[in-house]
Formats: structure tokens, C-alpha cells, sequence
């Protein structure tokens, strides 16, 4: 299998504009809950392209967006880099850089099932401050809300590469039960929805790292069918993506 480092690097473009952002909810239950301050220090790690850090930066006071990705992290620089109090680092979930004890609220926003855990957790245990919090966040795509859903769907386990192996609800309970330890972790979940026209859908299938790139085996079939799916099921020209944003908090 590729890196997890390096499997988006051909793919940026399409990652930034292509897909989801999160429901204006997940900050707010942050912030309600008071794990979000505006005196906050939060490590977004694995931040990509900083999608999810462009939402923090406006209700911290400082968001160090931690990620191993030379050009996603490039990505994430160009967009935030003139806020005062985002802060780009090369580093890892594993091997961060941050000091001990340096942060209030540690997250990973579709990134988790991309880390080693183990090493992960000492690695938060570490730069958290007494009482700091872990909030882990996915946009989970609905599979069988609509014929649409159910095709692509099928799509994605017929032509993508290693879909089954890196999807990222492979981890269970138990494996965020165990992340977590002995004091557990709440969950609270989100609507949410993309909608597409035929350039914006294979866009977001393409920033998947499972996809083929172009001028690999099964590119063009795949891109040939996904436009045989939109065909059958568009209206007005748009299909919709429905997700189901889920938020897994606590202590560790």
C-alpha cells in the first residue's frame, strides 16, 4: 500500500476544490461544550489542506495544523497563511513537533484512520494540557439513501483500487474505545450534503486516493461509468452527495 503520507500529493487540486467542508454544528458543539475557546490552543493534525483549520481559526487563538503532505500543507499555507494565528508544521500525528503539554483541544478531521494508534495516542497524551480534549471528525458518505448513492457505490468497489481497505469505517467502536481508554467518548452527529454537476462529481471521485489517476489502469473506464451513473440519475444537471458528519470526543 502507498504511503498515507504521500497518497494525495497528485491530487491536490481537485482535493481543494472538490471536497466537503463540515457543518457549521461540529465548531458549535465545540464551542458550546467549551472545548473551543477563544484562548484556545488547538493541533489540527493531518490538516491537509486545511479545510477543517479554516473553520478553528476564527474561534481559537492559535490553530497549528500539523501535517506530513508537502504540497497539501502547501495548499493549506496559501489560504491561511496571512491569518495571525495560523501556524503551518511539517510533522505528523505520530511526531508532531509541539511542545509538552502545548495544546487545549487536539483534532483530526478525516484524517484518523490514516495514523498509527498507538503511537498517535502518546503522541496526543503528550502535547495535551491537563484536561485537554480529542475530537475526531468524519464526513461519512451515505451509501444507500438514493439509487445515486447505491451506484456510485458500487462504482467505487468495482473500480477503485484499494477502497475496502482504506475506507475509514473499517474502525469500530471498539477501536475508538480502546484510542480513547477508560473513560470513553461521546459522539454527536450532523446533516450534511454536496451537491454536483457532472465536472464537480468526477472532481470529488478523483480527489479520492483510491481512484485511479490519469493514465493509470482503469482511469478511463472508471470516468466512463461514473458519467453513465450521472446520466441516469441527474436532475437539473446536479447530483447530491448526502453525508452523515460524525464527531467522536473525549479525554484521553
Amino acid at each position: 500500500m502507498l504511503d498515507p503520507t504521500q497518497r494525495f500529493s497528485d491530487r491536490v487540486a481537485d482535493y481543494v476544490r472538490w471536497r466537503p467542508s463540515y457543518p457549521a454544528g461540529v465548531i458549535g458543539a465545540l464551542r458550546t461544550a467549551g472545548r473551543l475557546r477563544p484562548e484556545s490552543v488547538v493541533a489540527d493534525l493531518g490538516s491537509g489542506t486545511g479545510i477543517f483549520s479554516a473553520l478553528l481559526v476564527p474561534h481559537c487563538a492559535r490553530v497549528f495544523a500539523v501535517e506530513p503532505n508537502a504540497p497539501m500543507r502547501a495548499a493549506a499555507e496559501a489560504q491561511l497563511g496571512a491569518k495571525a494565528n495560523f501556524t503551518s508544521i511539517a510533522g505528523s500525528a505520530e511526531a508532531t513537533t509541539l511542545a509538552d503539554a502545548s495544546v487545549d483541544l487536539v483534532v483530526a478531521a478525516q484524517a484518523f484512520h490514516w495514523f498509527d494508534p498507538p503511537r498517535a495516542r502518546r503522541e496526543f497524551a503528550r502535547i495535551l494540557r491537563a484536561g485537554g480534549r480529542v475530537a475526531l471528525v468524519w464526513n461519512e458518505r451515505l451509501t444507500d439513501r438514493t439509487t445515486f448513492l447505491v451506484d456510485y457505490e458500487a462504482l467505487l468497489r468495482r473500480r477503485a483500487t484499494d477502497y475496502e481497505q482504506v475506507n475509514h469505517a473499517n474502525l469500530g467502536a471498539q477501536d475508538l474505545g480502546g484510542f480513547f481508554g477508560p473513560g470513553g467518548f461521546g459522539l454527536e452527529t450532523f446533516d450534511y450534503r454536496q451537491d454536483f454537476d457532472l465536472a464537480g462529481l468526477t472532481g470529488r471521485l478523483l480527489s479520492s486516493s483510491y481512484a485511479p489517476a490519469a493514465g493509470r489502469p482503469g482511469h478511463d473506464e472508471m470516468l466512463r461509468e461514473l458519467g453513465e451513473i450521472f446520466a441516469c440519475h441527474q436532475e437539473s444537471g446536479r447530483v447530491a452527495f448526502l453525508y452523515q458528519t460524525k464527531q467522536y470526543h473525549g479525554a484521553l
